[in-house]
């Protein structure tokens, strides 16, 4: 594989070890000598994809993906924790904090070691097995991290002392920084105490204190936070969480989402529809971002830096979002204990490219591209038919590598590329061809437990589901046109934006002596006489099919684009009937009139200036 020509590679880990196949034909990588130890804990990209490092259970490798040699291998043989500097020029290795007769007390366990001298700058002590990773700044010249509910910042060009601290006063429980360049920002969120709110607050360094406060958002409600940053590094999204629900309406405790940026504005975001927020994705091009909320069938939105929705992409079952490397497409998806339903969305025109499904999916992942995206199903979430597959955005399925038992596959992820190497493409909704999968659509596996006399006995069995394609209905609704309620609850994609019409009815009717009669003699009627009502329609977006060219004369040019606003008239009501709607004796007389407008555009079109 030339570098002049850089293609993605992936790599799998699992109970084979480490491979690496190509990612144009999908063939393993000869170069690259497989890691054969099964016990193989960590294999990570840096974040410009230039290397690959693995951990075996005995040593920590790193390996340059242009000859994929090994650069450098560091006798760490417990390490649990991998993590490359935003430039690929260090290397942080974590391994568990213990105390043994050969490991005294206060034992560094966290090494970051510089990748060109192949030592260790820096070590001390992290006991945290979560959120243990340094947090760097994109060019590489800040590193910091929280030490006792203290947030330390250091120079990595002088990792020996500590270059700013946060203000005593400040009890930092966590933090995060802004992924841009200079200036840096850090979003720090500070517990209150019991009857007390908790802060999220947004210094910009080096004033870690209220002299540098940009912005700040207090809260009730929030055990526990997560920080979302736009890829700009100028605005964020701090998502809280309770464990419990006082209200009792969740199981899994309630979210609240907060947006701030560095222009110091502080908004919460209103979510329409109660449930857990299960996704917050920001699009790449940091304009926007799509949330998916709201008990099953679940809601997603998309909402502007105003914290407005722009567009309603209906309910479903889905829980996940990611976008594309370009931002152009968004993926829907419901995984976990949900059936693998994926929408795919072109983020211009708001409209549904193609509906798919992945069942047993456990990991998604954009292909740098933007154009491809794989699916795996990995152990020890599924320990049966682990693999992964590549798909095209349209739906297509193009290559996929099965893991045979009793072999279990681990990981498998996209090696990452630099922006350079992103290309523009025009969405296409034409589905590219591809391969039908190996394996039945609803193969599922089920993990069935028997309690007898107090024993458990465990077993796997393994069935193939034959899904029909009819709506199921309880036996009391078979033969009947009821519809089932979840299916009424159903919501479709709509602009929020929109201006919807208002009708007025004889409740809006002022109420007095002289009408009451009438409003109540109306009211009886239309509760004894049954009404056909057809289901709101909307018909934003639908235009005439019909393509032209302006000619550049200014009459002819004005001509045309009113026969065009006509033609999308007409379009839009062709939808509304045949959606069932009854159209007016002016509505059908203007459909009737179509291809006369339609041939005087085109007769207009040809004209020359």
């Amino acid at each position: 594989m030339m570098s002049s020509t850089p293609t993605p590679f992936i790599s799998c880990r699992g109970t084979h070890g480490v491979q690496v196949f190509e990612g144009t034909h999908f063939q393993p990588v000869e170069e690259f000598k497989n890691e054969s130890s099964k016990t193989c804990r960590l294999a990570m990209w840096s974040p410009d994809g230039k290397y690959l490092a693995w951990a075996n259970g005995t040593v920590v490798s790193v390996a340059e993906t242009e000859k994929w040699s090994v650069i450098a291998t560091f006798p760490k043989p417990k390490t649990s924790g991998l993590q490359f500097s935003p430039k690929g020029n260090f290397l942080v290795t974590w391994e568990p904090y213990q105390v043994t007769k050969d490991i005294p007390v206060n034992t560094p366990n966290l090494h970051i070691w510089n990748l060109q001298t192949k030592q260790s700058v820096k070590s001390y002590v992290q006991k945290n097995h979560s959120k243990w990773e340094p947090s760097w700044s994109k060019d590489e010249k800040l590193l910091s991290r929280n030490l006792n509910l203290e947030l330390q910042v250091y120079e990595v060009d002088k990792m020996d002392s500590i270059s700013q601290r946060s203000d005593a006063s400040l009890k930092i429980s966590d933090y995060s920084t802004s992924p841009g360049y200079s200036p840096y920002f850090f979003l720090c969120y500070i517990q209150g105490s019991k009857g007390q709110p908790s802060f999220a607050k947004l210094f910009k360094y080096p004033n870690l204190n209220p002299s540098g406060l940009v912005a700040s958002k207090s809260f009730f409600q929030g055990d526990r936070v997560e920080m979302k940053w736009s890829k700009p590094g100028n605005c964020v999204l701090l998502m809280t969480s309770t464990d419990v629900d006082t209200s009792g309406a969740s199981y899994y405790g309630k979210q609240t989402l907060h947006f701030l940026d560095v222009k110091g504005t502080s908004a919460m975001v209103q979510l329409p529809r109660d449930g857990p927020i299960y996704s917050v994705e920001w699009n790449p091009n940091g304009t926007e971002f799509c949330v998916v909320y709201g008990f099953m069938p679940a809601k997603a939105t998309l909402y502007d830096l105003k914290c407005e929705a722009k567009f309603d992409f209906g309910t479903g079952p889905r829980n996940s979002s990611f976008y594309n490397p370009l931002g152009n497409i968004l993926l829907l998806g419901g995984f976990g204990n949900l059936q693998g339903k994926i929408e795919i969305w072109d983020t211009q025109t708001l409209k549904l490219i193609s509906p798919m499904d992945a069942p047993d999916t456990t990991h998604l992942q954009w292909s740098p591209d933007g154009q491809h995206f794989m699916t795996s199903t990995t152990a020890p979430r599924l320990r049966v038919s682990n693999g992964f597959k590549i798909w095209h955005y349209s739906g297509g399925l193009l290559f996929e590598h099965n893991i045979q038992s009793p072999n279990e596959l681990w990981e498998a992820t996209w090696q990452p590329m630099p922006d350079g190497y992103l290309k523009d493409f025009k969405v296409s909704t034409k589905k590219v061809a591809g391969i039908k999968p190996s394996q039945p659509q609803g193969a599922n596996t089920f993990f069935c437990i028997m309690i007898i006399s107090k024993i458990i006995i465990y077993s796997y069995s393994y069935y193939f589901i034959l899904v029909s394609k009819e709506l199921y209905r309880p036996p009391g609704a078979r033969g009947t046109s009821a519809i089932l309620k979840f299916l009424e609850e159903r919501e479709a994609p709509s602009n929020p934006k929109a201006v919807k019409p208002v009708e007025k009815g004889p409740s809006q009717v002022k109420p007095n002596k002289r009408n009451e009669r009438k409003i109540k003699k109306a009211a009886a009627e239309k509760s004894s006489v049954p009404v056909e009502s057809s289901p709101p329609i909307d018909t934003t977006g639908i235009t005439s099919d019909v393509q032209f060219e302006l000619t550049g004369d200014e009459t002819t040019d004005k001509k045309l684009k009113d026969l065009k606003k006509k033609l999308d008239q007409i379009a839009r009501l062709k939808a509304e009937q045949s959606a069932g709607k009854k159209l007016e004796v002016n509505q059908v007389e203007k459909i009737q009139k179509e291809s006369e407008l339609t041939k005087q555009l085109m007769e207009l079109s040809l004209k020359k200036k």
